[in-house]
């Protein structure tokens, strides 16, 4: 299972609020030729960390693709920047943010420039619930839990809640 993570908490001038972002995002990743077979709800999450940054638009898809997870990423990437992503200083606010968080069961070697799974995804609410939309069942590579077992220890301070539609 490959699985993606989308969020956004900055309006963008060509593709309008975080939500039309992350879907537009999703067309766009399909035109590349990635096939999405799976979409998570939307939730809203408060910044990680805690800041007075607008809250996200999250989401997680899984898709399947032929390409190797470096290269997927650097699609990841290059469609970010397409979307007017500028990376500035870590946990800066964004139009439009794309995690590659797992590869199916790749692990990544201690000397690799691309982590998987990605190294803070079980910490995180707004990747952990979406994700048990996808698959409750699917299993961390490295820590063996299930994504509903790691959502049970999502840390107190990570605010959620429903997405509703301005």
């Amino acid at each position: 299972m490959i699985i993606i993570a989308l969020g956004a908490n900055l309006e963008s001038p060509k593709y309008g609020l975080p939500l039309q972002t992350c879907q537009t995002v999703l067309v766009r990743l399909e035109e590349l030729g990635l096939k999405i077979i799976n979409c998570s709800r939307w939730l809203k999450s408060a910044p990680v960390p805690i800041s007075d940054q607008p809250w996200y638009v999250n989401g997680v898809v899984e898709i399947e693709t032929d390409l190797n997870p470096q290269d997927l990423l650097a699609l990841l990437h290059s469609v970010e920047a397409e979307f007017g992503r500028v990376r500035t200083v870590q946990n800066a606010s964004r139009v439009i943010d794309i995690d590659l968080i797992a590869y199916h069961d790749v692990v990544s070697k201690p000397d690799d420039p691309l982590v998987l799974p990605h190294p803070r995804m079980h910490e995180r609410a707004f990747v952990l619930l979406p994700l048990l939309d996808i698959n409750k069942e699917w299993i961390h590579p490295v820590l063996g839990q299930t994504a509903k077992e790691l959502s049970q220890n999502i840390p107190y301070d990570q605010e959620t809640m429903e997405f509703e539609s301005d």
